[in-house]
């Protein structure tokens, strides 16, 4: 165990950030939010060959397994560990991105299944690193005795992911646009113009680079030795049941305890609905007559807002009950779906 232990990076000077498992928790982040694709999320879907359609039962797809597979991940992480989930993490996402990177085209049957088990990968992704990667960090902080610093690692976290997300937004929408690519080739003298069939995989080819590089950020992962860790593993048999066991007393707290139940039904409804719009952003903005290169921009906007949303909630959060900040956020919701449906011509935006 002492070998263990001393695998783990201690900290120089007191900064947590000293700790190796710190860094490559925020590296992991940056790596696994840091989505190319994102701000042409539905024209590539719809550019691959895809109908708004399959494009919408897609992402339902997404979220369904997402939401089943939430809870059993929890339990998963406390019996097998955190990091071997957070290696699940990343090979899954390695392998949805790949899935896209190299799928033919022509074929509508075949690309659509391809996408049916890329949407599959990266919501099981999605549910395995939700919360382990945090955990395993806030244990390498209390093995050293720094359990204090969690809200500043938490900040600084914060703070790279923004920025890793504003470059992928910003650069993964100028990539896509041939036409800008074509430009600034021929800015720097290259005459071998690229295809829209190339262009529109660049945000992908980069998103699976940032995945190999997640993948082997959690390599690196050490678990710090807790009192899970210092008990001797049991067969997997029995790591499996025990993981069921979790599963279902979970659930069982969830429907026995009212507010618990109400926060999570009422944040799949919302989550939901403007996770939704959200996706179809891309082919919003297409209609409203904004230039796809200007996607990311927009996008990186939003992220900057994103660096002050923290503040406002924990603002509303100590001075209205539960119940009267759900109602601002429906209502404020609603207004931008209002506005949205509008389609008013590059003021929609």
């Amino acid at each position: 165990m002492a070998e263990r232990q001393d695998n783990i990076t201690t900290a120089g000077g007191g900064s947590p950030f000293a700790l190796t498992n710190i860094r490559l928790f925020m590296a992991f982040r940056v790596l696994f939010n840091a989505r190319f694709y994102y701000p042409v999320f539905t024209v590539l879907f719809l550019d691959y060959g895809l109908t708004l359609e399959q494009f919408a039962l897609l992402n339902t797809v997404w979220a369904m397994t997402i939401v089943l597979a939430e809870v059993p991940s929890g339990a998963l992480a406390d019996v097998f560990g955190r990091k071997r989930l957070l290696v699940a993490t990343a090979v899954l996402m390695v392998v949805e991105m790949a899935l896209l990177a190299f799928v033919p085209l022509g074929n509508g049957r075949v690309i659509f299944w391809v996408f049916f088990a890329n949407r599959v990968l990266s919501g099981l992704a999605e549910a395995l690193a939700s919360g382990a990667d945090e955990a395993l960090a806030y244990d390498t902080l209390v093995a050293h005795n720094m359990a204090t610093e969690w809200p500043r690692v938490l900040e600084w976290q914060m703070r790279a992911q923004n920025a890793g997300y504003i470059v992928a937004m910003t650069l993964g929408a100028a990539v896509y646009d041939h036409r800008l690519v074509n430009g600034v080739l021929a800015w720097l003298g290259r005459d071998n113009p690229v295809s829209p069939e190339l262009s529109m995989r660049l945000p992908i080819y980069l998103t699976l680079g940032f995945a190999l590089l997640a993948f082997w950020a959690v390599l690196r992962l050490r678990e710090p030795e807790t009192d899970r860790t210092r008990r001797e593993q049991p067969p997997v048999p029995v790591l499996l049941r025990e993981a069921s066991l979790l599963t279902l007393r979970a659930g069982g707290w969830i429907l026995r305890t009212p507010f618990a139940l109400a926060v999570i039904l009422f944040a799949m409804t919302l989550d939901h609905v403007l996770r939704l719009v959200v996706t179809l952003t891309s082919e919003y903005y297409r209609m409203i007559g904004l230039p796809e290169a200007s996607y990311g921009l927009i996008g990186s906007a939003v992220a900057v807002l994103g660096l002050f949303v923290p503040r406002l909630a924990r603002w509303l959060s100590e001075r209205y009950s539960p119940g009267r900040n759900l109602l601002l956020l429906a209502g404020f919701s609603l207004t931008a779906l209002g506005l949205i449906a509008l389609f008013v011509p590059y003021l929609g935006v």
